[in-house]
C-alpha cells in the first residue's frame, strides 16, 4: 500500500487592511486548509475569500477556531471553562460553514488554533468540549489534534474520526508536546531541516525531541503555519520531497 499524508496549513489570518501570509501561493501546494474564524484572526471578508480560493484549487476546507484574542493572535492562555470552549468552538464552526455553504463547499474538518489547541491537547475536559462541539455540529467532520494528545483520544471516545497531526515547522519536547514558542528553537526555520523531519515522521513515525530522545508519533496530516515568512517555500519543498519519496499527498 502506498504511504500517504495530508499537507495542511493555517490560512485566512489577515484582518481588515492588515495582510498576513501568502495564502494563494501556499494553496498551490497543500491539500487542506484551516481557516481562521474571526476570534483569533480573520474577518468575514477574509473568511469568504479564503474559502473561495481553496475551492478554486480543490483544497479541502476546515474550521480553525481559536480563543477570542485578536491582539494576542489566539496564542495567549485564557481561563476558560469547558462549557465556554464548547460554545465558542460551535459558534466559529457555524460562522465558517455559512461561507462554505455560500461557495458550494463542504467543511471537511475542524482544528483548534494556538493556545486552545495546546490547552485541549493537555486537558481532557477541554478536549472533550472541543470534540462535543464538533459532534454537535456535524459528527461526520474530522477533528484534527496533536498526535498522541487528549484531543485525539476524546474525539475517538465520542465516535468522531480523529486525525493525528504533526508539525513541519515546530520542535517537540520529549513528552510529545510542542516546544513553547517562548523557548529558543521552538520554530524550525530551515527548509531542509523541516523537510527531513517531515519525511522521518511520515516514513518512520519518529521525531527527534529538543532534549534529544526520539518521540513516537502518528502522522495523518502535516501542518505548516501560514504566518511564517517562508510558508509557501516550505510547503512546495516538502510536497516535492514527499512525492520524490513515493509518499502520496492527498486530503484526509
Amino acid at each position: 500500500m502506498t504511504p500517504h499524508i495530508d499537507l495542511n496549513c493555517d490560512l485566512g489570518e489577515s484582518f481588515g487592511p492588515w495582510t498576513m501570509g501568502r495564502d494563494e501561493d501556499v494553496l498551490a501546494a497543500v491539500t487542506s486548509v484551516n481557516v481562521a474564524c474571526g476570534f483569533h484572526a480573520g474577518d468575514p471578508l477574509v473568511m469568504r475569500r479564503t474559502v473561495r480560493l481553496a475551492a478554486a484549487r480543490g483544497v479541502k476546507v476546515g474550521a480553525h477556531p481559536g480563543l477570542p484574542d485578536l491582539q494576542g493572535f489566539g496564542r495567549r492562555v485564557m481561563a476558560v471553562t469547558p462549557d465556554e470552549v464548547q460554545a465558542m468552538v460551535l459558534y466559529q464552526i457555524g460562522a465558517l460553514h455559512a461561507f462554505a455553504r455560500a461557495e458550494g463547499v463542504a467543511l471537511a474538518h475542524v482544528k483548534p488554533h494556538g493556545a486552545l489547541y495546546n490547552m485541549a491537547a493537555a486537558d481532557p475536559a477541554l478536549a472533550r468540549a472541543v470534540a462535543a462541539a464538533v459532534r454537535d455540529f456535524d459528527p461526520a467532520l474530522i477533528l484534527v489534534g496533536l498526535s498522541g494528545s487528549h484531543l485525539v483520544r476524546e474525539a475517538e471516545a465520542l465516535g468522531l474520526r480523529a486525525a493525528s497531526e504533526v508539525f513541519a515547522d515546530r520542535s517537540y519536547e520529549e513528552g510529545g508536546q510542542l516546544t513553547p514558542r517562548s523557548l529558543p528553537g521552538a520554530m524550525v526555520e530551515d527548509e531542509l531541516e523541516a523537510t527531513a523531519r517531515v519525511l522521518r515522521m511520515v516514513q518512520s513515525g519518529l521525531v527527534r525531541s529538543r532534549q534529544g530522545p526520539d518521540v513516537p508519533i502518528r502522522a495523518d496530516t502535516v501542518c505548516l503555519h501560514g504566518d511564517q515568512p517562508r510558508a509557501a517555500a516550505f510547503a512546495h519543498r516538502i510536497r516535492a520531497a514527499l512525492l520524490d519519496a513515493n509518499v502520496e499527498v492527498r486530503p484526509l
